[in-house]
């Protein structure tokens, strides 16, 4: 699957000989990443090309002579386009060359010197575990730190992730983004704009079913109890008067294993909750809670007249999706380093033969699609198992090495600039699949 890196805006710069280059701002989930040359990305893709040979995307090509704006504004999207399918393909990001030039312009940008140092990590019941790493440490790094001190499995290392939340006073919180493997917890932490930001650790898959893997270790049962302790606490789950009785009654007793089996039965378990929002339906400008999870997308509507109204969205009735900036990033050297604001995600949805654009305005639009993203390659996982005898392209497939998963050559979302706005036919999240079939 494509990863969301994009490239807003650039700028012209003075070089040491008196002439002018281009500093090119990537962006990843709507956050600042780096800045980089063209020259840096150049020699980047004939390092990656010596290793995966013609397998790569098309780069930019040379231009010998002055660029016009025009010529400019090409580089700049044909530039976002490489950036967006060359990390498409597993085997490319997962190799070392891939990794360590992602990880030396991270660490330019935010002039980070490599050291060691403390990172507080913080476990779904609030526990702050300070991580002996360094600073130049990606996410999978330190995950796999964190998963060492708590006695987790390795083979289970592809259903946790770490993540960049927002904890606010009344206890609630807010998932900002998470972070991919080739991430620098540590420089994303310092470039946070959010106050009250941290590195917490949460599970990352979103069919409930998938619990069943996990129970047999130790560690990763103490991970599920505290997550599903701390959804019931924020609210992020549905349970009825009688459960939530139920549940206090367990909590009190410690029985750890009879509360996760009958939190499973609680509505919404297992699902992320996104930040109060706006969306378009049933009209303009109605308030919106969306919940994502079990194949789903639930979007509580508040309605102008104050009553609320639930929607469910199926995601096998979901054809494409995309994600549009609405605004303009005019200094990217001042405080504002993310796109967070003039966000949108619109779905197309089909029910009862019409197909209908449901249109989403949240800062969290990236997240939201790295959600349904990963409802898409849970599913593809599943039809994989279920079928081994069909030819289906599972685009993810966790942290393992061994057996990487084959490049998927299909665009599972779409990112668009308001200047640049366009239909996404092309953003198709089953691909070749019938609707039928899933």
């Amino acid at each position: 699957m494509k990863m969301h890196f994009c490239i807003p805006v650039s700028q012209q710069r003075p070089d040491a000989l008196g002439g002018r280059y281009v500093l090119y701002s990537v962006y990843l989930d709507g956050f600042l990443f780096c800045k980089v040359r063209y020259s840096q990305l150049h020699r980047w893709h004939e390092q990656l090309r010596r290793v995966f040979g013609n397998s790569l995307p098309p780069f930019p090509p040379k231009y010998y002579l002055a660029m016009t704006a025009s010529m400019a504004e090409q580089r700049r999207d044909q530039l976002e386009r490489y950036l967006q399918n060359v990390t498409a393909d597993p085997r490319v990001a997962r190799s070392d060359v891939f990794t360590e030039f992602l990880t030396l312009v991270q660490m330019h940008t935010s002039n980070i010197p490599t050291k060691k140092t403390a990172l507080p990590v913080f476990l779904p019941n609030g526990r702050r575990m300070n991580v002996e790493v360094l600073t130049s440490d990606t996410a999978e790094r330190v995950l796999e730190v964190v998963a060492h001190r708590l006695g987790l499995y390795p083979e289970l290392l592809g259903y946790f992730g770490l993540f960049l939340i927002r904890c606010f006073p009344e206890g609630k919180l807010s998932v900002v983004k998470k972070l991919a493997d080739f991430e620098l917890p540590f420089a994303s932490l310092q470039a946070s704009e959010e106050e009250d930001c941290r590195i917490g650790l949460r599970k990352w898959y979103l069919d409930p079913a998938l619990d069943s893997v996990l129970m047999d270790c130790r560690a990763a049962g103490d991970l599920l109890y505290m997550q599903a302790v701390q959804d019931l606490e924020i609210e992020w789950v549905k349970p009825t008067q009688a459960q939530r009785e139920e549940l206090k009654a367990l909590r009190e007793k410690e029985n750890q294993t009879k509360f996760l089996e009958l939190s499973r039965e609680v509505r919404h378990y297992g699902y992320i909750q996104l930040d109060p929002c706006t969306c378009n339906q049933p009209e303009p400008a109605c308030g919106a809670v969306l919940s994502i999870g079990n194949n789903e997308v639930n979007c509580c509507v508040t309605l102008p007249d104050g009553q609320t109204q639930d929607v469910t969205f199926q995601m096998s009735r979901v054809k494409c999706w995309q994600v549009t900036f609405l605004g303009s990033l005019l200094d990217t050297d001042g405080p504002q380093r993310t796109l967070n604001q003039n966000l949108e995600l619109r779905f197309q949805y089909s029910e009862d033969s019409r197909q209908q654009w449901f249109v989403v305005y949240t800062k969290q639009a990236f997240f939201l699609s790295s959600c349904l993203k990963k409802m898409v390659s849970e599913k593809l996982v599943k039809l994989a198992e279920e079928n081994p005898e069909m030819q289906i392209e599972v685009p993810e497939q966790g942290r393992s090495k061994k057996q990487p998963a084959q490049p998927s050559q299909k665009n599972y979302f779409n990112f668009l600039r308001k200047s640049n706005m366009k239909t996404a036919e092309d953003g198709c999240v089953w691909g070749t699949l019938t609707e039928g079939g899933l």
